[in-house]
């Protein structure tokens, strides 16, 4: 056990109880030590998170600053020059001051939910705690399996251009990211410019780009392998002293393992992704007399949500759209049975839509009992302008015309799965030359996060208001009340829900 002098336990537990009374910022003010702290060779870095991150350094990292002449004192006294309890205040100020500043930046990377979020959060922090103004993360699994990305703080994407024009060899990242050891050594230039070595197109870009030193991590660790780089450039020479040094290095650390869950939560929502993609169809036929247009965005975890447009024989053509309850693999993997499956139907017996959603709900019974489905079929005859109609639980079409806009009056009916037999009479309507049938999931209400009743009233706004000049292009009618229905980026944002739109303009 330490033999501590009286006089020294005295102080550290005057500290602690400080600490308790006040809180650990104002014990920390209270107790740093007077006058001005060791000028870092790197330039003052700006507050974050609420943080001062220009903390006294420890003194066991920083040797401390000449003191300034003092009245003579009793030896070892608390206030005296030198005494011990003086310099175990300062270090246990300093240390508390970087847990607390590591403890609010990993908090707030922890919040992160996505990829590019965090890389930027990654950017924002290690910037504050090395002193940089601007920097850039080059992501670049070693696996080979990607997502390969460059973020850059305080770089437009014109200045990371003229970055990746230096050759790989000559930047600090590129040497990170081409180690075979594993290493996770930092790359340091504190002047660049005056380089003898540097690249002539390095020297070019940091003279135009205006930054003159650089610090660059890998983000590597023993269990998430290495993920990329992170780079962080001064305005001027400079470089980081060993206390920030030690700070960023832990901070990147946590930040790898993070990223690499992140990672490999990217990886699977880019699969689920492409898996609907490649279930919807790739392209929709060219049927004389009618003209088609379809929108879908799903969520990141991937939905049931599909539609379909189907040729069929003597110049008819099919329609469906529909959703499968619950989300992610297993959901979109019920949708595309169910799909292909009403696809045969269809071929079969399309002129009788409620046969064809007969079958359909059948099948989901025996092949599906824990789930049920909303579907809508219907069989189109472009040359007649003929269209019949069924649905199962779905929301009425609309009908988008010069002289009106309104709803289509479909028979009240539950979803496929939901009934011990499922059969629903169908609705026989003729749209006039110029108009468009717009069908939709439900999803396109639930974003909107109203209730049903005003979400229904949204959408019938957004379609009368579709301007006279695209009333004729079914992509451009899309495209109005998705983005009216969901404005400012809810269409595109992640969401549970997903949407589709199936749009036919008659001629």
């Amino acid at each position: 056990m330490l033999d501590i002098p009286s006089s020294v336990r005295v102080d550290v537990e005057a500290l602690l109880a400080a600490q308790n009374h006040m809180g650990v910022c104002d014990a920390i003010e209270q107790y740093a030590p007077v006058g001005k702290p060791d000028t870092m060779t790197a330039p003052h870095f700006p507050k974050v998170a609420g943080i001062d991150s220009t903390v006294p350094p420890p003194a066991h990292t920083v040797a401390p600053a000449s003191p300034e002449p003092a009245p003579p004192s009793s030896p070892g006294a608390p206030g005296a020059p030198g005494a011990p309890g003086a310099l175990i205040q300062d270090r246990l100020a300093g240390w508390v001051s970087d847990l607390t500043t590591l403890h609010e930046l990993t908090e707030r990377l922890a919040r992160t939910a996505f990829m590019d979020d965090a890389l930027h959060e990654v950017l924002r922090a290690g910037a504050a705690l090395v002193g940089a103004r601007r920097g850039l993360v080059v992501l670049e699994p070693a696996d080979g399996l990607g997502p390969d990305t460059t973020v850059g703080l305080g770089l437009a994407r014109a200045d990371l251009g003229h970055i990746e024009t230096v050759p790989r060899g000559a930047t600090s990242y590129g040497r990170i990211l081409d180690r075979t050891d594993g290493t996770g050594e930092p790359e340091v230039h504190a002047d660049l410019l005056s380089e003898d070595g540097l690249d002539p197109r390095h020297r070019e870009v940091a003279a135009r780009l205006g930054y003159a030193a650089s610090f660059a991590l890998p983000l590597a660790t023993e269990a998430a392998g290495r993920l990329g780089a992170a780079v962080w450039l001064y305005d001027e020479p400079a470089e980081p002293v060993e206390r920030q040094r030690h700070l960023v290095g832990l901070y990147t650390r946590y930040a790898t393992e993070h990223l690499a869950r992140l990672l490999e939560l990217e990886r699977a929502r880019t699969k689920s992704r492409t898996i609907a993609e490649e279930l919807l169809p790739p392209r929709l036929p060219r049927v004389a007399g009618v003209q088609l247009a379809a929108r879908h965005r799903t969520g990141p975890r991937g939905g049931g949500d599909w539609y379909d447009a189907l040729p069929l024989p003597e110049g008819a053509l099919g329609l469906t759209v529909g959703s499968v309850t619950g989300s992610g693999a297993s959901a979109v993997a019920a949708m595309g049975r169910l799909r292909a499956s009403l696809r045969a139907y269809a071929v079969m017996e399309g002129e009788d839509p409620v046969a064809v959603l007969s079958d359909l709900e059948l099948l989901l019974r025996l092949t599906e009992p824990a789930r049920s489905a909303t579907a809508l079929f219907a069989y189109c005859e472009p040359a007649l302008r003929k269209i019949v109609m069924a649905g199962a639980g779905h929301s009425p079409p609309l009908v988008i015309g010069e002289r009106r806009t309104e709803f289509v009056e479909t028979s009240l009916s539950a979803p496929l799965g939901m009934l011990a037999c499922w059969e629903a009479p169908s609705v026989e309507f003729s749209p006039e030359p110029g108009e468009t049938v717009l069908i939709y999931t439900d999803g396109l209400l639930h974003r909107t996060g109203d209730p049903m009743d005003r979400a229904f009233a949204r959408l019938h706004a957004a379609a009368a208001g579709v301007p006279r000049t695209i009333r004729n292009d079914p992509g451009a009618i899309a495209d109005h009340v998705l983005h009216t229905v969901l404005p400012d980026g809810l269409d595109a944002a992640d969401s549970d829900e997903d949407v589709v739109l199936l749009a036919a303009c008659f001629e």
